[in-house]
């Protein structure tokens, strides 16, 4: 099936001469009109431009297909605006992806009382940072840097992961060879007790032990759970392990429902980052989110820190 921002993308790409040109006119990444166009050329099944330089040339077939849609789609245009001018007003839609247990602490509270659409996505950090690029998504919150020129990273707040237990664990004999730097006894410790993951991501497990111990973890958890904070609460009744970020489970632990077992040395710290395509047409509502996120995670930062 036809995606309509295909032909919009077309139409662009048509009436400027350049990706470039379209993407800007379009407030989408140059990538995202490239998939657009391949996308509309790969259904149709025969090439709507020919590529010299920076130049889109239409094929004859281009030209035939632009005279085809270009009244209808201004149509579609004019009913749209019309559409909008019987309602009084346009509620922008914002799509912003983030990991689910970041959702609920920070923006989940807030959502009922935003002046806008919002549509909230959950996926890893790879995939969102190319949803951003090619128009899917406007704001993302990811502790990874993306490497295109055009997206923008915005430093906001940091985590840190810990490794925690439940509150009946006997973490003594841990405590003991922590002070004596025993690595290797720790690892043992370590191997042979409980652990938790999730079902999507194992990244902070063996991010953290490749950092402390040299090298990745020759097991698996014994439970997997849907999300972080099914962990935490899980560990409140039980004995098991598992590293999440500190943000999480402050609450947990100073309420003695969970034990903060060992920080690592060196501790495993993340920068978590606001990622925006540098041209949008919602750079007020993006704003608006923004505020509401340090609000948040600024107060948490530094109750975890004292």
């Amino acid at each position: 099936m036809v995606n309509l921002e295909w032909y919009r993308t077309f139409k662009a790409i048509y009436k400027t001469g350049t990706l470039s040109g379209a993407a800007e006119s379009l407030f989408i990444s140059q990538p995202g009109v490239s998939l657009h166009l391949s996308s509309l050329e790969s259904y149709m099944g025969y090439k709507l431009f020919e590529r010299t330089g920076r130049k889109m040339i239409p094929t004859e077939k281009g030209k035939i297909f632009y005279n085809f849609i270009s009244e209808p789609l201004q149509k579609l245009e004019e009913a749209e605006k019309n559409f909008q001018k019987s309602t009084e007003k346009h509620t922008p839609t914002v799509s912003i992806g983030m990991c689910f247990e970041t959702f609920q602490i920070t923006l989940e509270q807030y959502i009922s009382s935003l002046p806008f659409n919002v549509i909230i996505r959950f996926g890893d950090y790879p995939e969102m940072l190319d949803n951003l690029e090619k128009g899917i998504l406007d704001l993302i919150i990811t502790p990874q840097q993306g490497l295109s020129s055009q997206i923008d990273h915005e430093a906001f707040s940091s985590e840190t992961l810990v490794l925690v237990g439940g509150a009946d664990i006997d973490d003594l004999p841990f405590q003991h060879l922590v002070k004596k730097k025993d690595k290797q006894s720790m690892q043992d410790w370590l191997i042979q007790q409980k652990w938790y993951g999730t079902t999507g991501d194992m990244e902070h497990l063996f991010r953290f032990w490749q950092l402390n111990f040299k090298k990745h973890p020759d097991f698996r958890p014994n439970y997997i759970v849907p999300n972080l904070n099914s962990i935490v609460r899980c560990l409140s009744g039980g004995k098991g392990l598992a590293v999440i970020p500190d943000f999480l489970c402050r609450e947990e632990i100073r309420n003695g429902q969970i034990k903060l077992i060992w920080e690592g040395s060196p501790k495993l710290t993340n920068t978590l980052y606001f990622a925006t395509r540098k041209k949008t047409m919602y750079q007020e509502e993006i704003e608006r989110i923004k505020q509401l996120f340090k609000r948040v995670m600024l107060p948490l930062q530094n109750e975890v820190e004292n």
